[in-house]
């Protein structure tokens, strides 16, 4: 692995080389496909994953096969971060979403190589505030803002991880990430392509004015991102 891969996830990138160089020989290189699944409810968590590219959508299930996204995580942070705080299952879904790469290490490895005092706790431990921010902020945001503001926001999020202004998105997809029905979400989505914001056909999403979208979106983005740049130095979530 080169130094260029490892700091592609930004914890990683926060590890001082000598530190990294104990942790190096457990991590596993993998490419991730849109729909793999790395953590079901109620399933003991065996490996974390710290994402390089892509991102994974955290989805809380209800009975009847309805179910909302509580949070993404891209390259910024680390997926199975309950290992990290004492639990060895969640209550979510984690789905990967985009396709990427990552590195996975497995919970077993993981902790002995945190420890106590180490620098590799404190960079999880700050990223464990932010991620509470961002699930937080999420749920407040499902709570009281319109459609079309939450899938400003959440298109903002998702080019943020993309890395792109184009990529494949489902209104049926959009609707489960929201919580809301699909005839909603084409609603939303075309008030935003009337706006010129996106382009959108056939599953193919293109963002063509993102100031735009920023000012179509609820303050949740923006609040999210700060405390992400505030903690960590890092200017998305």
């Amino acid at each position: 692995m080169n130094e260029h891969d490892r700091t592609r996830n930004h914890l990683l990138a926060e590890l001082p080389s000598e530190v990294f160089a104990r942790l190096e020989p457990f991590l596993d290189s993998l490419s991730m496909a849109a729909g793999d699944i790395v953590a079901t409810p109620g399933l003991t968590i065996d490996h974390a994953y710290f994402p390089l590219s892509g991102m994974v959508s955290m989805v809380a299930l209800f009975a009847g096969g309805l179910g909302v996204e509580v949070a993404t995580i891209g390259n910024e942070g680390m997926i199975g971060l309950p290992i990290f705080l004492g639990a060895d299952s969640s209550p979510f879904h984690l789905m990967w979403q985009l396709p990427g790469e990552a590195l996975r290490i497995r919970a077993d490895d993981l902790l002995p190589a945190v420890g106590t005092g180490t620098r590799l706790e404190k960079v999880l431990t700050t990223y464990s505030q932010a991620y509470f921010v961002h699930t937080a902020q999420n749920a407040a945001c499902n709570g009281l803002h319109g459609v079309s503001q939450r899938a400003a926001r959440w298109l903002l999020s998702t080019q943020d991880r993309a890395e792109s202004d184009q990529f494949f998105l489902t209104h049926e997809f959009l609707a489960f990430m929201l919580g809301v029905t699909r005839q909603t979400v084409s609603i939303a989505v075309g008030e935003l392509q009337d706006a010129g914001l996106i382009n959108y056909r056939r599953g193919h999403m293109r963002i063509l004015d993102r100031d735009g979208l920023l000012s179509a979106s609820c303050e949740c983005y923006a609040i999210v991102r700060r405390e992400f740049e505030r903690l960590l130095g890092i200017g998305r979530a």
